[in-house]
């Protein structure tokens, strides 16, 4: 990161890269941004149409079409390439077509010389996380994956449109894989300080019902429109903001565990306080019993998928 000049190298400029980059450009957040993928024709169009909205745009930023050596000086490489979920299908159907992509990418992004923090955004977040650890060899703080920050930010507006309070003011959090086994922390959610449990004693229907349209809610949006994308290029940039204006802020990511909540060696969504050297420190919460198992449950299914590609 010797560069005194903010440089985001964006990998996959398909629908979740294309909504990141206009996201970004929206709000100023890097100075330099170069976009990379295999389809050159439609990055570049990419470029152009982000570069002819500059005019409009609250900062400066220098956008174009480049290749793997732009990523040599790059303070973040964002991963967005890869297989879409498709359908019918779970993230976790996508391991094997996306390992071997992020094999061959990140192998020639690290050639480059980069030195930088990656953030992976393509599905299974946490899997692909723990691989592009493994092909970078850099340091598991430098690595980190978009996690549970869109399934955090879905929690919040749920809870918010329930009790007619604005998303920002309630402070909730999901974690565990971003898929079907992760689990909301009601124990430590609330609204201006005060405890939903405590609020809601009598409606347990309601928090099941709020928690099971959180984690289906991907389904739902691919069956309607084929792919999300907004909600989750707005989670890349905050997480990005955060890295690149050195905030110490506290989001849900996914990122290495080495003990906490009583878990090693695997990548998962859990608060973590996220700064300009990455991942800083875990937030290890008190999980009440039934989240505890949740928890471990979850974590379990990422291992027992993983294992075979990496412990074979």
């Amino acid at each position: 990161m010797a560069n005194n000049v903010n440089r985001v190298a964006l990998i996959g400029t398909g629908f979740v890269g294309s909504s990141y980059a206009f996201a970004l450009l929206n709000q100023g957040v890097t100075e330099e941004l170069v976009l990379i993928d295999l389809n050159k024709e439609k990055s570049e169009g990419d470029a152009m149409d982000l570069n002819h909205g500059l005019a409009f745009a609250p900062s400066s930023t220098k956008i174009w079409y480049g290749s793997y050596d732009d990523c040599k000086t790059a303070d973040l490489v964002v991963l967005c390439a890869g297989a879409n979920q498709k359908p019918g299908e779970t993230r976790l159907d996508l391991v094997a077509k996306n390992l071997k992509i992020f094999k061959a990418i990140v192998t020639d992004v690290m050639e480059s010389g980069f030195d930088g923090i990656f953030i992976v955004a393509t599905n299974p977040v946490d899997i692909l996380s723990y691989a592009v650890w493994k092909y970078s060899g850099l340091p598991q703080s430098r690595v980190i994956g978009s996690g549970t920050i869109l399934d955090t930010a879905r929690f919040r507006y749920l809870i918010g449109e329930h009790f007619k309070v604005d998303t920002r003011n309630v402070h909730a959090y999901i974690i565990g894989e971003h898929g079907d086994t992760e689990l909301p922390v009601w124990s430590h959610a609330d609204i201006g300080g005060l405890p939903i449990l405590d609020s809601i004693t009598n409606e347990k229907e309601k928090l099941d019902e709020i928690f099971v349209n959180v984690r289906d809610a991907a389904y739902h949006i691919i069956n309607r429109k084929g792919a999300t994308y907004y909600g989750i290029a707005m989670g890349l940039v905050r997480l990005t903001k955060a890295i690149l204006q050195n905030e110490n802020s506290i989001l849900t990511v996914s990122c290495y565990l080495a003990g906490e909540y009583g878990e090693d060696d695997v990548y998962i969504g859990v608060p973590a306080i996220v700064n300009r050297n990455g991942v800083h420190k875990v937030i290890e919460l008190r999980l009440n019993e039934q989240e505890k198992k949740q928890f471990a449950h979850s974590a379990s299914v990422l291992k027992e998928t993983m294992d075979p590609f990496f412990k074979g």
